[in-house]
């Protein structure tokens, strides 16, 4: 049988973002020391991460885990040529991230009308317009924006979320200016037929925006759905260590994908990811024996493909 020669277009290298410190450690039960997660940060740096999502900038009564970020921000030893983010949800998280010296921030919004308006009493539409005040403040005080679309590919209180819906969310944040946008798979519904269908959509209707994909792993498709991205352009990424995280405010929604996990793939196929895998896999599990509990992370529990060859050849 001819299957063909056709070759996918699969890229030669990828952007991984890291936010295991941030999308990570707000859903775990054990609260980290501000010591902690200063080595964490400097530590997945030092493995390679380019883009590194430090903490956010909210309220210590809704997510405690974040309550030290302004300290977080403050004691890390930054390195030139990585960009160190935060989340925000208002014009008072953009003001304690500037002061704490962070130069990109990002603002995010459910796609789900449900969802907002269960979170927030607001469409989706609605709240990205109130952001206005923080683009402004940002473009005053030289700080960049990006933006998170939440339940992009599915709600666990709405169902299916329309690309429809979605684009409209799109179209409410650049009105507003902001060129970055991460369409997010909080409740891990996402399938990877899905995933090239929005992404080629969305690239072909806003050609101007950078574009991330954030999948969590509740189903086990995070990673078919980072391939579906690849395949349809896409080349940003977020992971986080260890695979932990998930998001407190959607029901159900399990860990991200694991930076080690996602690292591991694009190496064994030949894409360039800029990280030192054994140095990541060290901070993976450190980050477990922290948070005092077995992980998600497959890399964690079976070990790299070239650990298995290595250990055949040495017993011949």
């Amino acid at each position: 049988m001819d299957i063909g020669t056709k070759t996918l277009p699969w890229p030669s290298r990828v952007i991984v973002c890291e936010v295991g410190p941030r999308d990570g450690l707000q859903n775990e039960k054990a609260m980290l020391t501000t010591e902690q997660k200063v080595e964490l940060i400097e530590r997945v740096v030092q493995a390679g991460a380019k883009i590194i999502e430090i903490g956010s900038f909210v309220h210590p009564q809704a997510v405690p885990q974040m309550a030290d970020t302004d300290e977080v921000a403050k004691r890390i030893k930054r390195v030139d040529g990585v960009e160190y983010r935060a989340l925000v949800l208002n014009l008072r998280g953009i003001e304690r991230a500037e002061a704490a010296g962070i130069k990109k921030v990002k603002l995010t919004v459910s796609a789900s009308r449900a969802h907002s308006l269960a979170n927030s009493k607001r469409t989706p539409e609605e709240v990205v317009r109130s952001f206005s005040e923080c683009a402004e403040y940002a473009a005053r005080h030289g700080l960049e924006l990006s933006g998170a679309i939440a339940t992009s590919f599915g709600c666990s209180l709405q169902g299916n979320v329309p690309l429809e819906q979605v684009f409209s969310v799109i179209a409410c944040f650049r009105e507003i200016g902001v060129k970055e946008l991460s369409l997010s798979d909080s409740t891990g519904m996402a399938n990877p037929r899905q995933v090239y269908e929005y992404c080629t959509k969305v690239r072909a209707a806003f050609p101007k925006v950078t574009w991330v994909l954030h999948f969590h792993n509740t189903r086990g498709m995070g990673l078919a759905n980072v391939m579906a991205g690849m395949l349809a352009g896409i080349v940003h990424f977020d992971a986080s260590f260890a695979g932990i995280g998930g998001c407190p405010f959607a029901p159900g929604a399990t860990g991200n994908i694991a930076t080690e996990d996602l690292i591991h793939m694009c190496h064994e196929m030949g894409i360039a990811t800029g990280y030192d895998l054994d140095a990541m896999l060290a901070v993976a599990r450190s980050v477990r024996e922290m948070i005092g509990h077995d992980t998600a992370s497959f890399l964690l529990k079976a070990g790299k493909c070239s650990d298995i060859v290595n250990a055949k050849s040495d017993n011949h």
